[in-house]
């Protein structure tokens, strides 16, 4: 089996997403002044690339729903259930938001370093803003499989879903019982005279 990295090309997009809200929510107005006095800058030259692995996992996507309308076959879904899917992103969303901050802290200038460069100043809001994002990333997984699925439904000679069929007789015939088979035979017994 193999392994579809197109939803993996979601998380750039998330972890950006994660970062940029953090901010927003920790300095409101002020939050373009913050994240250029700590050294955020470098951020705008990642938009592209966090574009282009959106776009490689939308042709991704878009080439394996063409597939499944063609052939009728949806191709393997996993089995994680919705919500460990998201509690997994959501650590990974933290863990990359931590990782982020920390190596800002040792290579930018102006950046708070230790765990005040990752959770001070407001950075702790990164936690539940990337449990939102990644309910969000969860939610267009799920939207995907349902739609990979309608389209391999539609497809022409897609074995369908019907009501299983009864075998009907081609001819009824009336069988005749025996006499004594019946709950008044055809006649008494002959009385005993003794």
């Amino acid at each position: 089996m193999r392994v579809r990295p197109s939803g993996l090309l979601l998380i750039p997009a998330a972890a950006l997403v994660v970062h940029q809200a953090r901010y927003t929510l920790a300095y409101g107005a002020r939050a373009n002044a913050e994240l250029a006095a700590q050294g955020h800058s470098y951020l705008h030259s990642l938009v592209p690339w966090t574009i282009l692995a959106l776009g490689v996992g939308a042709s991704l996507f878009l080439r394996r729903l063409a597939r499944a309308a063609r052939t009728g076959q949806s191709g393997a879904m996993t089995r994680v259930s919705a919500t460990a899917l998201w509690l997994v992103t959501t650590f990974g969303l933290v863990a990359i938001y931590a990782v982020q901050e920390t190596l800002e802290a040792l290579t930018m200038s102006g950046h708070p370093a230790g765990a005040s460069g990752v959770f001070g100043h407001g950075g702790w809001t990164a936690v539940p803003v990337a449990a939102a994002v990644a309910l969000g990333v969860v939610a267009l997984l799920r939207v995907g499989r349902a739609v990979l699925r309608l389209a391999a439904q539609c497809a022409p000679g897609a074995p369908r879903l019907s009501a299983p069929s009864l075998p009907v007789p081609f001819s009824v015939a009336l069988v005749a019982a025996t006499p004594l088979a019946l709950a008044a035979a055809g006649r008494a017994p002959p009385l005993f005279r003794g």
